[in-house]
């Protein structure tokens, strides 16, 4: 591990939960995502994690309060990305990865995408999955309790997913036997899938992930075969709106989407190969689309490289130019949508490179910084308490230079975040995304 990792884990350990005393942020420019504008010279003052109150900046605010100088930066809410895959090893040619590795080890790549990803000024994540069930709980627990820095974290636990299908671990060595531990959502009828959403919530996850068609990045399925019907992922929409949450539907296939929608998913992950009457059923439904337009790039250039199986690469090709066009058709017809970029297949801490491509594909800069603040507090239901800098929200606050909504590429050189009131990292050696391990061609 890096040694700003160390440091920063160790000042969070000795930390208390937030500022003892009213800190000011003085903020050169701050983007008003609520109002869609960007507005200067604000003090933006901080009391006990939350902000308290924004107004114009005086020199006369700084008599009796800490002040943190960010004048020479714009400033925006911490970014969010709807996603993310923190507690797994990164993607490669290697399916059977996640069985080589151990709890301790996983924990410890856990913890290092979580640092990886506050610091590039991810404040939030919805982590949407992962094979070693329930580890990605330990590690939302971990961060709450201040143990390690990373991002407020959104859980699914496990996938909810039929025998064999997109979310297993397939491609494996013929009488290879997978762990009960990496098939803790495999469910196939809706009395399975009820029970084991119940088992999920029991065991602390926020919300359900459930795989209606096949995926890209499984061997042996297929991003257009639907997997579940309709009535079973209702069956887990309805077990979660008892405990008051939600599902979030995996789905390539038109059709797979259009079940997910009409059985009340909140969102649809990828939607790779939506048709014109999945994008209106979106709309008319009010559901979330969180596209990972970015994705098809890395896998393409990186998986090639890297040897990735023939299989996933043609899958890749098959979906990655529908997806875009599919996603430039949704924005114009004005589905909600979540900035969502599946961070685990690349590197984790380069999530704000989807910006361009968000742009590049229909969306204003200020849409795009929309997307991965204002709405994905709404996708969560906790716009109240998130995703924008107003008073009484959490203090997530990232500084940049220059301003995203000419140039949407400076959210990827972040200087500066705060979290819940409190300073991640500081400077271009503590912020900002890894030291680059890749390059697609961008």
């Amino acid at each position: 591990m890096k040694t700003g990792f160390v440091i920063t884990v160790l000042a969070l350990a000795l930390s208390t939960p937030a500022f003892a005393q009213t800190t000011i942020v003085h903020a050169g420019r701050m983007v008003d995502v609520d109002r869609g504008a960007v507005v200067a010279d604000r003090a933006i003052v901080i009391e006990d994690g939350r902000v308290v109150r924004v107004e114009p900046w005086s020199d006369a605010l700084a008599k009796h309060a800490r002040v943190v100088d960010w004048s020479r930066y714009t400033v925006l809410p911490g970014l969010m990305d709807m996603h993310t895959h923190l507690s797994d090893e990164a993607q490669s040619a290697d399916p059977g990865a996640p069985l080589k590795s151990n709890p301790a080890r996983d924990a410890f790549i856990g913890a290092k995408n979580a640092w990886d990803t506050v610091r590039a000024g991810f404040t939030t994540v919805r982590d949407v999955g992962t094979y070693r069930g329930l580890s990605d709980v330990q590690l939302r627990n971990a961060i709450n309790a201040g143990l390690i820095p990373g991002p407020r974290m959104f859980v699914a636990g496990a996938y909810i997913t039929v025998t064999g299908g997109g979310g297993e671990i397939t491609g494996l060595p013929k009488g290879t036997v997978v762990p009960d531990v990496f098939r803790l959502g495999v469910a196939d009828d809706e009395e399975q899938v009820r029970k084991k959403v119940n088992f999920l919530f029991d065991n602390g996850v926020d919300f359900i992930k459930v795989i209606a068609t096949g995926a890209v990045l499984a061997e042996g399925t297929e991003p257009g075969q639907s997997e579940y019907s309709e009535a079973e992922i209702r069956a887990a929409v309805e077990e979660a709106a008892k405990r008051h949450s939600f599902v979030a539907a995996h789905a390539h296939g038109a059709e797979g989407i259009k079940r997910a929608t009409r059985a009340g998913a909140r969102s649809i992950e990828h939607g790779s190969l939506m048709d014109d009457e999945a994008i209106a059923l979106m709309k008319q439904h009010g559901t979330w689309l969180v596209a990972d337009i970015y994705n098809g790039d890395f896998i393409d250039t990186v998986g090639r490289a890297q040897g990735w199986s023939k299989d996933i690469l043609r899958k890749n090709t098959e979906t990655t130019d529908t997806q875009r066009e599919g996603f430039r058709k949704a924005v114009a017809a004005g589905v909600n949508i979540a900035f969502g970029t599946d961070s685990g297949v690349y590197p984790h801490g380069d999530n704000a490179r989807q910006f361009a491509y968000m742009v590049r594909y229909g969306m204003t800069p200020m849409q795009a910084i929309q997307s991965a603040t204002i709405q994905p507090a709404r996708l969560l239901g906790r716009e109240q308490e998130l995703g924008s800098i107003a008073p009484g929200k959490f203090a997530d606050l990232i500084a940049v230079d220059g301003d995203p909504t000419a140039d949407i590429e400076v959210l990827r050189k972040v200087r500066s975040v705060i979290k819940n009131g409190q300073r991640v990292c500081d400077g271009p050696d503590e912020c900002g995304p890894p030291a680059a391990e890749h390059d697609d061609g961008e």
